[in-house]
């Protein structure tokens, strides 16, 4: 996958939170599925984010779903271990670094705390299967993979998008890929200039 970092796109995360946590406040279970997760960065940055949003107590109704298809590159297990180099912490503001990152046992590698990991967990998965890890998501997040795709593809799997979320549920990609007019009927834009969506129902 394209390379990435902690707290890249940072606006659209916080956007994107903000409206999922107010649809999924009460409910039991509150479903994140972060598509094309590579090694975790994205995933804990909209760990991180919903940490500060929602509060220790209703934090831990969290699953934060990470995949990606790319085994030969170990991603599960780096997004597992949650271990990464400071130079890929240093763009984040450094108060939510010394809250959410402990020293990982050598120099300039430092580790997600448990408080964030335990909410996360990470599977193997091919979008192009154009089946779903799950169902009743609140949020789905899927940004810099679609631009990989061709445009029947990206049609394909939004649609599989579709059909996880919640009535109501929310997804958002990167700032670059339009909503196919083939699908555009599914979803209502939330904010102008953002991809943020809401799923009709």
């Amino acid at each position: 996958m394209a390379f990435t970092f902690f707290f890249r796109d940072l606006p659209v995360i916080e956007h994107a939170v903000e409206h999922a946590v107010e649809f999924a406040s009460g409910r039991m279970r509150f479903k994140v599925w972060d598509a094309g997760s590579a090694m975790g960065q994205e995933t804990y940055t909209i760990a991180i984010v919903l940490a500060e949003k929602m509060g220790k107590f209703a934090f831990k109704n969290l699953q934060l779903k990470a995949t990606d298809y790319d085994s030969a590159n170990h991603f599960g297990d780096v997004v597992k271990n949650a271990v990464y180099h400071y130079d890929e912490l240093k763009r984040m503001p450094p108060e939510f670094f010394e809250k959410y990152f402990e020293p990982a046992g050598k120099p300039e590698y430092f580790r997600v705390i448990d408080t964030i990991r335990n909410q996360v967990s990470f599977e193997y998965h091919d979008l192009l299967s154009l089946k779903p890890i799950g169902m009743d998501y609140s949020l789905i997040v899927c940004k810099n993979v679609l631009l990989h795709f061709q445009h029947a593809q990206r049609v394909e799997v939004i649609k599989m998008f579709h059909s996880a979320l919640l009535p109501g549920g929310f997804f958002t990609s990167e700032h670059t890929q339009k909503l196919p007019h083939e699908v555009s009927h599914l979803f209502e834009q939330v904010i102008p200039n953002s991809q943020l969506f809401r799923k009709i129902t």
